[in-house]
């Protein structure tokens, strides 16, 4: 994984070939520029005390440091663009994986965001931190230089200091790579968690259990304090060992440079330079932070490398053929939610999906539908397997409305014939068999109306995700508690709109409603991940436990 990740750090490296050119040499220019300004400092110092006239002098050290200022400011400008399109590659890639793993994928919904976000940030910064430590490094190879060609003591006695300093950068590296990859895996798990719990909101209100929550998706957190703290310490000890490790170089080198001066061999001004070129010759030291920051781009191109590794089903090449929407599993187990489900749902039929919460409703109709593939047994819509059907067929032949639909379009009509070749008609229809046409059409621009400027409740956004259902005019319409927010009459109003509308569909149906579960011709009991029972509501209705499913406020 270590080597994946290092070679997308490299790719995001070179992404944009002519900035990276163009920073490296103004990098490369503010680093001859930075060697020689002590150098021109001396000069010039020299040249006043001398008495002899200074203005070439101190000319030359104006013109290099405005050099390194311009040469900063342009880098600074180059880092910020170089970083922005390298996120944004790297949010795009990821996102193209994640849509293509789909109800595949095996990543939280928070952790997928914490990924999107924070560490596509962290990855993207790799070029400009591996710009600026190898400028760094030549800098820190040229201040020795210099300082050799100056008076070779004060070399010897500077590069004493080097052990010290690989010491403080290899236990700095060591200590911090664990703890930085530690701290963000923490953080998608508690993003995650706080993900599930906000979705979950009127379930956790309505149980009573919101302490319990708190304490669930707070859980992580002493292990993110542990990996803070680790982090913080390790930072701590390289600050305070590098502040004194530098002014005691600076000190030795004064010493060594104060004897120069005694002898001869050394101006005031040349001392002052060697004072410059130890501060540039421990710039490893002081931009030990920016090996921090290539540690945590390498944690971050390992959770990506984690995601865009992940296999990606390959997809069926089976038409689908004609037939009433006859759904079948054999044998379907999905891991933690269905075990050795058997069920046959008769095409043109309504069926109703009860069970309490956790039993399974939603794996089971997404099984159903084609948007899970299970771990055991197989699918089959009219006889075809469903993993084996080309996915552009078999979206167009089932549709689906959640509780909690995903809006996407422009416009409130875009959002509703979305993914679909419904034209304005066909939208409207939908729309009115959904109950949801008034509310439309009072908006100021009607269907037109821009998506962003609308906003809807829990209700009304239902219900314009079943109208994008049945603007698609499937032959199986799969419902995962999508009238949850519908008073009963609306919803029996809509169930009629659909009727007459989709006449002869199979419907499945997710409920926690006696009233929807009474109106189907047959009703699934699950529970526990098994199908318990399949049968007439009212032949269930005899039985207790399938009562309790609807009277405890289980759901």
């Amino acid at each position: 994984m270590a080597g994946s990740a290092d070679r997308l750090l490299v790719t995001v490296t070179a992404l944009d070939r002519p900035r990276l050119i163009a920073l490296i040499f103004s990098a490369l220019a503010g680093t001859a520029a930075g060697l020689l300004l002590p150098g021109a400092l001396a000069a010039a110092v020299d040249a006043v005390v001398a008495g002899r006239p200074s203005l070439p002098e101190v000319t030359w050290l104006i013109v290099l440091g405005v050099t390194e200022i311009a040469v900063g400011l342009i880098g600074g400008i180059l880092t910020a663009r170089m970083t922005a399109s390298a996120t944004a590659w790297l949010r795009r890639k990821l996102a193209d994986r994640y849509l293509a793993l789909g109800t595949r994928s095996t990543f939280a919904d928070g952790d997928a965001i914490s990924r999107l976000t924070g560490d596509c940030t962290g990855a993207g910064l790799v070029a400009s931190v591996v710009v600026q430590l190898g400028s760094t490094t030549l800098i820190s190879g040229g201040a020795v230089v210099l300082l050799a060609l100056m008076d070779w003591r004060l070399a010897l006695v500077f590069l004493g200091s080097i052990p010290f300093g690989l010491m403080l950068a290899r236990t700095h590296l060591k200590n911090t790579a664990d703890d930085v990859l530690t701290y963000q895996e923490v953080s998608g798990e508690l993003a995650a968690r706080m993900v599930d719990a906000v979705a979950g909101l009127r379930t956790i209100a309505a149980s009573g259990t919101a302490d319990r929550e708190a304490d669930r998706v707070l859980r992580p957190l002493p292990k993110l304090s542990l990996a803070g703290r680790g982090m913080w310490r390790t930072q701590a000890r390289m600050v305070w060992r590098s502040g004194l490790l530098l002014p005691a170089v600076e000190l030795a080198v004064l010493a060594a440079a104060g004897f120069g001066v005694l002898e001869g061999r050394l101006t005031v001004g040349q001392v002052l330079a060697a004072l410059g070129y130890v501060a540039l010759g421990m710039g490893l030291i002081t931009q030990i932070p920016l090996l921090t920051t290539l540690s945590r781009a390498r944690s971050c191109a390992r959770r990506l490398t984690e995601v865009l590794e992940a296999p990606v089903p390959e997809p069926g090449d089976l038409g689908v053929v004609p037939g009433r929407g006859t759904l079948e599993l054999r044998g379907v187990t999905v891991a933690g939610a269905l075990r050795d489900v058997d069920l046959l749902v008769r095409g043109g039929r309504f069926t109703a999906v009860v069970g309490r919460s956790g039993s399974g409703k939603s794996a089971l109709v997404n099984v159903l539908g084609g948007l899970l593939t299970p771990d055991e047994g197989t699918a089959t819509l009219d006889g075809r397997p469903l993993e084996k059907l080309r996915p552009y067929e078999l979206r167009a032949v089932v549709g689906f409305a959640f509780e909690r639909p995903a809006l996407l379009g422009a416009t409130i009509g875009d959002a509703v014939g979305y993914g679909s070749w419904a034209g304005e008609a066909a939208v409207r229809a939908a729309c009115r068999s959904a109950q949801v046409d008034d509310l439309i059409v009072r908006l100021p621009d009607g269907y037109r109306t821009p998506l962003r400027e609308t906003p809807l409740s829990g209700g009304e956004a239902q219900r314009i995700g079943l109208a994008r259902a049945i603007a698609h005019a499937p032959r199986v319409l799969i419902l995962d508690d999508a009238t949850a927010s519908l008073d009963t009459v609306t919803e029996a109003a809509v169930e009629e709109a659909i009727e007459r509308t989709l006449p002869g569909r199979t419907r499945v149906v997710v409920t926690h409603r006696a009233a929807t579960a009474s109106r189907a011709d047959t009703v699934v009991w699950l529970e526990d991940g098994r199908v318990r029972a399949v049968g007439a509501h009212d032949e269930l209705w005899r039985t207790p436990a399938y009562r309790a499913v609807f009277t405890e406020g289980t759901q």
